[in-house]
């Protein structure tokens, strides 16, 4: 069996998508339509930046989606591929959710890309710069990073946001609690802490505004049952009923995402093939989590037809 899985924040780079547009006519159509849905140009941002601009949030979102499901169009398109006939499952990190669920057929490109803009923007504005932040643990399980967090709040919010594979937790929340877990790393046996570049707090109570938002839009929003289930971050569990999606990408923003845990459930279930699209973080963390596992990141036009070649 076999997933397809997308990445999150993070995996935006200047000049992501430039070589496969260059190469690829399904590709282009891809990022036109974005630029489109959003009325800006993205795709020029990414293929030239400037960094600071590319990595606002709300640019972030909408860049690494659109990577993300060209990489699979041109697949698809020019590879012959169906995902309901090679892949059994579909999951993202965080953002990356929407992306899987635009590639299984549950939200069209034009509206994954216009929420995906409306979450950045939000999460941005949720908290206010400088009040939260987030670090990652290195050499952390997810046992001694929640012993970490509830030492280090204080009060104050402090919580795992993403539990990404057996060596590497991400807490988040007010800025003060995670300086603290950061002093308090290695008491907990954890190797260290690293204050994260984010702008917020993702992924812990504080934001909750966010949240809300995302309600509201997605209250108005049609999604369609994915060709596939998708594995959702904050259950680590199959799910293929559009109302409960939902519903799970609200809690999604507060939530923690049970990447590690979603990984585990797979492969017990089955799947031993994974396969990343447009980015090459996941497949790594696949790995860390599911050594037995087979894991791919496709980026190029090169892979895309070493895939064909496999699937």
């Amino acid at each position: 069996m076999r997933a397809f899985i997308f990445p999150g924040q993070g995996s935006q780079a200047v000049g992501m998508g430039k070589a496969l547009a260059d190469a690829s006519p399904t590709a282009r159509a891809v990022f036109q339509e974005v630029d489109e849905a959003l009325g800006q140009h993205l795709f020029r941002l990414m293929c030239d930046g400037p960094e600071s601009e590319l990595t606002l949030t709300e640019n972030a979102q909408p860049a690494i989606m659109a990577n993300a499901i060209a990489t699979l169009r041109v697949l698809e398109t020019e590879g012959g591929v169906r995902l309901s006939e090679k892949c059994n499952f579909v999951a993202g990190h965080s953002l990356g959710e929407y992306s899987a669920l635009c590639a299984a057929g549950a939200l069209p490109l034009s509206v994954t890309a216009a929420l995906l803009k409306l979450r950045g923007r939000a999460m941005q504005a949720a908290v206010p710069v400088g009040i939260g932040a987030m670090a990652a643990l290195l050499g952390a399980d997810i046992e001694k990073a929640e012993a970490l967090a509830a030492a280090a709040a204080e009060g104050e919010t402090c919580t795992v946001a993403n539990d990404n594979d057996p060596s590497q937790v991400v807490i988040s929340g007010h800025k003060g609690a995670i300086d603290r877990a950061i002093e308090l790393a290695k008491d907990h046996g954890i190797k260290r802490g690293i204050l994260l570049p984010v702008s917020a707090p993702f992924h812990c109570p504080l934001m909750q505004p966010a949240a809300d938002e995302m309600q509201s839009a997605l209250g108005t929003t049609t999604i369609h049952a994915p060709l596939v289930p998708l594995f959702a971050n904050v259950t680590a569990a199959p799910v293929a009923d559009a109302e409960t999606i939902k519903r799970l990408l609200v809690e999604q923003v507060t939530g923690r995402v049970r990447w590690r845990e979603s990984v585990i459930a797979m492969f017990d279930a089955g799947v031993h093939d994974y396969v990343e699209f447009g980015g090459k973080v996941l497949a790594a963390m696949v790995k860390r989590s599911a050594p037995d596992a087979t894991a791919t990141s496709i980026v190029t036009m090169d892979d895309i037809e070493t895939l064909v070649k496999g699937l």
